[in-house]
């Protein structure tokens, strides 16, 4: 993205103010461009002709400096690249790397359904959403163009999550094409010995494709002899070394790609980049020393810059730390995480229930959530509008006040005295100096609860009812 404020995408938009985007104005609209939660195409006069112009420039210049691609088909198409800065601080990092789990095409039927299912069916919720696996990696280990077809085929049954064909013989990447040319694969992989042969394959089937070396120039080689023959979507994989000073030099790559694509403006390798940690099995053979090891490398390129990985062990110990890692680096940190403010429901609450406040930042609103629902408490849980900031910050700066707590409950059309038998009301112990202007503010009587959401049913058996 060469456009970097508002201001100067502002210059090439209409300037009239329509508000047919959805915003107010031309500049707020500009603002939405930059943090691409608007597109081009939402701003319909800037698709007529006499903006024809502005509106080729535009989009030129508000490209992402890194190659966007995409992988698959339908709801579980997976975008990858389009990234415009090297550290989160300064923008965001779009596009969370897509992660394939792999499957050996020497698996018998029912091993590899199995396999499948349990990567298509893993998630775990967190701070109000699910995160999930993205891929099936398809390795033809046999060496059999037959039965790596059948096993593509069977991959492609059993999920529509998006498909990775691992092979390096283009005859047996022709067959596992041929099985899913429809689900858009992503081929791996061409490197100098077989480019030719790949390269004729994409561009029969217009699919993804991944370039492999280690020797950096030869990687920019490849690149650009495929962009030459008209091939848009590729990836750079140059090499996942699992230990020692392999596995330094594997960074160093890594490294040095993504700061040619964005600080150095060389667009030939401004491209997604893949990581392959399973590399990790190659050299442990305990099982469990492979999979803590494999997510080691993970979490080294999940922040370090792949777009893509292929990865093998599916235990939940090597899992979770992945993920949660990947949501971490790619949450917008510009933008606090938060729930939408209102007044929920929690079990089975009767009019005898307790109504708890919270605030409306995700982390706190799910940890007091889960506190109650885990310890069968029926309640009302009140998420307080504070722009996503925990309850001791947000009092502290003006973002939750009484005003603003009844104001929750007035939009949420909660009445007290329909809805309970008490006219009470259970505010943070760490909110506890709001007690008195809460109480003047909604006319409830105000009780102050523990400081500690996990303290909150010991508080209540205790506390509740109120007398």
């Amino acid at each position: 993205m060469r456009v970097k404020s508002p201001l100067e995408v502002y210059r090439f938009l209409p300037q009239i103010n329509c508000a047919e985007c959805g915003e107010t104005t031309c500049m707020a609209f500009a603002a939405r461009l930059i943090d691409r939660s608007k597109k081009l195409e939402d701003c319909p006069p800037l698709l007529k002709d006499e903006f024809k112009s502005k509106y080729l420039e535009l989009a030129r210049l508000l490209a992402p400096e890194i190659r966007e691609i995409v992988i698959g088909t339908g709801e579980h198409a997976k975008k990858v690249g389009g990234d415009d800065v090297l550290y989160r601080h300064q923008l965001t990092f779009f596009n969370p790397p897509l992660l394939a789990y792999d499957v050996e095409d020497t698996l018998d039927d029912k091993a590899l359904v199995e396999r499948v299912k349990k990567i298509h069916d893993f998630k775990k919720f967190y701070v109000g959403r699910f995160l999930k696996l993205n891929g099936v990696a398809v390795r033809a280990i046999s060496g059999d163009r037959t039965k790596f077809a059948a096993a593509v085929k069977k991959v492609a049954e059993t999920t529509p999550l998006p498909i990775i064909l691992c092979s390096l013989d283009p005859a047996i990447l022709r067959a596992g094409v041929e099985a899913v040319k429809d689900r858009k694969p992503l081929i791996y992989a061409a490197n100098e010995t077989n480019w030719k042969e790949v390269a004729a394959l994409a561009l029969e089937f217009n699919l993804p494709v991944v370039l492999f070396s280690e020797n950096l120039d030869t990687l920019k080689s490849l690149a650009v002899s495929f962009a030459e023959m008209g091939i848009k979507e590729i990836v750079l994989d140059p090499g996942t070394y699992p230990a020692g000073k392999k596995l330094r030099e594997s960074f160093q790559r890594f490294l040095n790609l993504r700061r040619a694509g964005i600080k150095e403006g060389q667009k030939d390798v401004a491209l997604p980049l893949m990581a392959v940690p399973m590399t990790a099995w190659f050299v442990e053979n305990d099982p469990v020393n492979a999979s803590y090891w494999e997510t080691v490398l993970a979490s080294v390129f999940i922040v370090r810059y792949a777009d893509i990985m292929i990865l093998h062990s599916l235990e939940p110990y090597a899992l979770l730390p992945e993920l949660h890692l990947r949501d971490t680096i790619y949450t917008d940190p510009r933008t606090p995480v938060k729930v939408n403010p209102g007044v929920f429901e929690v079990g089975a609450p009767t009019k005898d229930s307790p109504v708890i406040v919270t605030t409306n930042f995700a982390l706190t609103y799910y940890t007091v959530e889960s506190d109650l629902s885990s310890n069968k408490v029926n309640c009302y849980l009140a998420a307080v509008d504070t722009d996503g900031i925990g309850v001791e910050a947000a009092v502290a700066g003006g973002q939750l006040t009484a005003a603003k707590i009844k104001d929750t409950f007035s939009k949420a059309g909660f009445d007290f005295k329909e809805k309970t038998s008490h006219s009470t009301l259970i505010i943070p112990g760490l909110a506890a100096r709001l007690q008195g202007d809460a109480e003047d503010a909604t006319g409830l009587k105000v009780k102050v609860g523990p400081p500690d959401s996990g303290r909150i049913p010991g508080w209540l058996e205790k506390n509740w009812p109120p007398k």
